[in-house]
Formats: structure tokens, C-alpha cells, sequence
């Protein structure tokens, strides 16, 4: 995150999903009412104005990221899987019996906004840096506020994350929550990483949940993003948001155990590599 500027990738991710909308297909893998919400909220935001959201929003967007998926093989479309894939856990999720939902590194999704009239008994908390957090609040305001949705603007670089999470009345560390870290942990430090997944581990019941999107570490020992890695790596730094975690699949389950989580494959739907990454459900 560069000093006190809103997230590029957010709005990037963002863009990507009203792309997605304009291409065929894509209606049966997006969740439902998402490419909407997403218009609305840049638009609401502030961050982009009509003209950006009607060019996204084009044929022409398709065929320019199509035109250079060869960067990253695969990833244009894997944001619609990604999207899927995260609100499925959380409606599982839900239906197993959680009444909480953290997404941490929120941006500018929209999960919380759409589903919490939804499930009007569920808490929905979203955690971003203040710089991209504001600007979702004031968005959110001009939608339409939801009375079971928690917007917190905080650095957790600078304060713990469950200092942040005590300090709001309306959490229960004694729930069952589902927490979602979606295109979230490859940005943060190796220690970051081994801190936020103890951290969460304290701050929810047994029977949660914690998925996650992350990069594998390839042969080389370096983070693995396709035959342009060097490429890719040396982009994110030029915009400030460097890749800087990975880890090898085979060694995510005793990372997670010395979290204080365990795999749960059996929840985690489609195996293999999305794109760029792998998408993981832990437990506890």
C-alpha cells in the first residue's frame, strides 16, 4: 500500500468485475447482482467517473484484457471464479450455522453491501486502509446504508487486529464467523501473514471458517505468477503494491496448523490453480 493513497489493485479488481460483465458467459459464474453494485459504488465513491465505468464496461475492455492475458494466463477470467468462489464460502457458511463475516482488505467489494438485507441476523465487518476505506464509506452512504454492515478504516500494519475488532461493540468473539482474505495475504511480509492468521484464529469461535486466495512459491524458491513472474513482480513494485508472500502448496497445511487453523480441503470446492493463484479454506 503506497503511504495514504487508496489501493490500485482494489480499484483494478473492481474495474475487472464490470469488465466481466460485458463479456459472454460470464452471467453464470458472477454472482448475481455484483457488476451493478460494483458501477454503483465507483461511481458513488468518487474514484471514477461515468466515463470510466461506461468504457470498462465495453466489449472493447474485453478484447484489451484478453489481449494481454498472456501476462497472466487465465487471471482476466479468474476474478469472476475468484467472486464465486468467496460468496459461496460465505453463504455456506452461513447456512452451517456462522453469524459473523470479516472481510479483511475489503476494497471496493460489494459481498457485505449485497448480502447483508439478505441475512439481516448476520453481522457483516469490513477492514481496509483508511485511504481506500473512506472513500467505500462515502460510496456506501450514497447507496444506501445497511444496519448489520461494519465498515472499519484502519491500518493493520499500525494497530492489532483484534485491538481493532474489541474496540467495536457489535463483535462477538465468542461466534462463529467466516473470514474472507480475498487477493489479500501475497502483499503482505512473511511475518504479517504467520500474525494475521494466529490473530484471527483468537478472535472466532470453533466452527469457523477462513478462506483465502494466495500465489504458490515455485521450484526456484521465488513467488511463482506464470513465465512472467519477473515481469509481473517489477510491475506491482512500479505501482507500490509489491507481491512479497507465497508458499508452497504441500506446506500450507503445517502453516496453518501453527496458526492455529487446519486445511479444509473439503470445503474449499475446485482444486488446482485460478489464474495466478490457488484459493484455501481453513478451519477451526
Amino acid at each position: 500500500m503506497r503511504d495514504n493513497k487508496p489501493s490500485r489493485t482494489a480499484l483494478k479488481v473492481a474495474l475487472n468485475i464490470v469488465t466481466l460483465g460485458a463479456k459472454p458467459g460470464m452471467e453464470n459464474i458472477l454472482p448475481p447482482g455484483i457488476v451493478q453494485a460494483s458501477q454503483e459504488l465507483l461511481l458513488a465513491s468518487g474514484v471514477v467517473g461515468p466515463r470510466t465505468i461506461s468504457l470498462a464496461g465495453s466489449r472493447r475492455a474485453v478484447s484489451v484484457y484478453e489481449a494481454f492475458d498472456w501476462m497472466l494466463p487465465g487471471q482476466f477470467e479468474a476474478f469472476a471464479h475468484r467472486k464465486a468462489f468467496f460468496e459461496r464460502q460465505v453463504r455456506e457458511s452461513i447456512g452451517d450455522g456462522a453469524n459473523q463475516v470479516l472481510v479483511l482488505g475489503a476494497g471496493y467489494d460489494t459481498l457485505g453491501w449485497r448480502l447483508a438485507p439478505e441475512y439481516d441476523e448476520v453481522s457483516f465487518f469490513e477492514i481496509d486502509h483508511p485511504a481506500t476505506a473512506c472513500l467505500k464509506s462515502k460510496g456506501i452512504a450514497s447507496m444506501g446504508k445497511r444496519k448489520n454492515l461494519y465498515l472499519i478504516a484502519e491500518d493493520l500494519g499500525k494497530r492489532q487486529l483484534a485491538k481493532v475488532l474489541n474496540d467495536n461493540t457489535s463483535w462477538s468473539q465468542n461466534a462463529r464467523t467466516v473470514i474472507l482474505a480475498e487477493g489479500l495475504v501475497m502483499y503482505l511480509l512473511p511475518e504479517a501473514v504467520s500474525k494475521l492468521f494466529r490473530q484471527c484464529a483468537e478472535m472466532v469461535s470453533g466452527g469457523s471458517r477462513f478462506a483465502f486466495s494466495y500465489i504458490p512459491t515455485g521450484a526456484d524458491g521465488r513467488i511463482d505468477a506464470g513465465r512472467w513472474t519477473g515481469l509481473m513482480l517489477w510491475l506491482q513494485k512500479l505501482v507500490g503494491e509489491p507481491w512479497t508472500w507465497s508458499i508452497l502448496p504441500e506446506e500450507l497445511g503445517p502453516f496453518l496448523i501453527s496458526s492455529g487453523w487446519e486445511m479444509a480441503p473439503e470445503l474449499s470446492g475446485k482444486p488446482g490453480r485460478h489464474g495466478v493463484e490457488f484459493y484455501a479454506v481453513a478451519a477451526k
